[in-house]
């Protein structure tokens, strides 16, 4: 009997006797047989490394990638308002009003602009040092360049320095040279508008209710921006709710966001808690981001925990959601010992978590995710530092009254 790692009988050869060149051939291994992949050519390759695969998912991630880089700017303070248009022939427009991406030559490759290098080479983007976004969602450099990659046609604008820039691109790579098309004296920021590619995502197109639903859930992560969503009515089937135009801007933030979906008469045994707190700063003194929460105690129905970081949804969890998690199960356990009832110190994350529909969004400098779709936030110090301010928030933010009803 053979072991799984033994050669099958009719490929052992007599002792002695060499194999022809025929024979080895096909099976040749040597430098001839290894291939470097550059440029976008490796997300074209193997799309499902970059965004997860090439389904109908995969698809709204490119829009989620472009519309990160929107809010990256809305978050940082250098834009206000994001337009999101939904075109015909699978057409999607993002544009914003911020700063506008660099359009002068790049130092290390100065035949080219800025901006081509950060459509056309992963790893590429301003958001490495922190010293132009101090928190972003888009990370590693490869959000823009991976979407220009899978897309048949991108076209970008760029107002910037009182002038708009136009330059066209078709799976990744550029089909025209950087243009000044002419002045501007009110406008800046940056446009893309772009058209996924048949060849990698095959019948799938955009879905107006599953880009209206990102577009509001965006507006709810940052009360500072306003985002003015559109789509041809055409695209809109029968039946379909979403609004062909619509003005998302949420003051209230999460707090509005649970209210939304929890609805005006849901059965809550307390108020709704929402609030928001500045991180614990680093060791140097240095601001470490901050985090909001909304959380409604229920007394009946479905419980949830829906968490973000930098305006990325977290569906996996991660650190952030287990700090959450302490800083409410020793809250709750204080306050019930703080009335004597002995059973307070038995309360379990599982109690919690499952009487509560809660939202929790953080922010944090250079935070660490599982993989290049950011399901899940890996950054170990997260954890210390919602469970720290989020306790602050429990015990100086909820007024005892709350608590009354909730039974321990």
């Amino acid at each position: 009997m053979s072991d799984l790692f033994s050669p099958p009988p009719s490929s052992r050869k007599p002792a002695g006797k060499a194999a022809t060149k025929a024979e080895t051939s096909p099976q040749a291994y040597d430098a001839s047989a290894i291939e470097v992949l550059e440029g976008l050519e490796p997300v074209r390759r193997r799309p499902g490394m970059y965004i997860g695969g090439t389904d109908e998912t995969a698809l709204h991630h490119l829009a989620a990638e472009v519309l990160d880089n929107a809010m990256d700017e809305a978050v940082a303070g250098h834009a206000s308002a994001i337009d999101v248009r939904l075109d015909p022939d699978n057409r999607l427009t993002i544009r914003d009003n911020g700063r506008g991406i660099p359009v002068d030559a790049h130092p290390r490759f100065p035949d080219r602009s800025a901006l081509e290098v950060i459509l056309t080479t992963l790893h590429a983007g301003g958001k490495f040092s922190g010293k132009a976004y101090a928190t972003s969602g888009g990370l590693h450099g490869v959000g823009s360049s991976v979407v220009n990659a899978l897309s048949s046609r991108m076209d970008v604008e760029i107002a910037r320095d009182r002038a708009i820039w136009r330059q066209a691109y078709e799976r990744g790579k550029p089909v025209t040279a950087l243009e000044k098309v002419g002045p501007t004296q009110n406008r800046r920021g940056t446009q893309i508008t772009f058209q996924p590619d048949t060849l990698i995502f095959g019948t799938h197109v955009f879905v107006p209710s599953r880009l209206y639903k990102l577009c509001r859930s965006k507006a709810f992560l940052f009360r500072g921006v306003t985002i003015r969503w559109s789509c041809d009515p055409s695209l809109i089937k029968a039946g379909d709710e979403t609004p062909a135009d619509a003005t998302l801007h949420f003051p209230g933030g999460l707090a509005d966001s649970l209210t939304d979906e929890l609805g005006a008469s849901a059965p809550l045994l307390t108020p709704l808690w929402a609030g928001d707190a500045s991180l614990p700063p680093a060791a140097d003194g240095s601001d470490n981001g901050r985090v909001e929460w909304a959380v409604a105690f229920l007394e009946s129905g479905t419980s949830a925990l829906a968490s973000y970081c930098n305006t990325i949804p977290t569906p996996q969890g991660g650190t952030h959601e287990t700090g959450f998690r302490n800083a409410l199960v020793k809250g709750l356990r204080a306050w019930g010992e703080q009335r004597s009832n002995k059973k307070a110190a038995a309360i379990t994350a599982e109690d919690v978590l499952g009487m509560i529909a809660a939202k929790l969004s953080v922010f944090i400098r250079d935070p660490q995710f599982q993989g290049q779709t950011k399901e899940k936030l890996t950054s170990a110090e997260a954890s210390k530092l919602v469970e720290t301010a989020c306790g602050t928030g429990l015990t100086t933010g909820w007024p005892r009254t709350r608590l009354r009803r909730m039974r321990c």
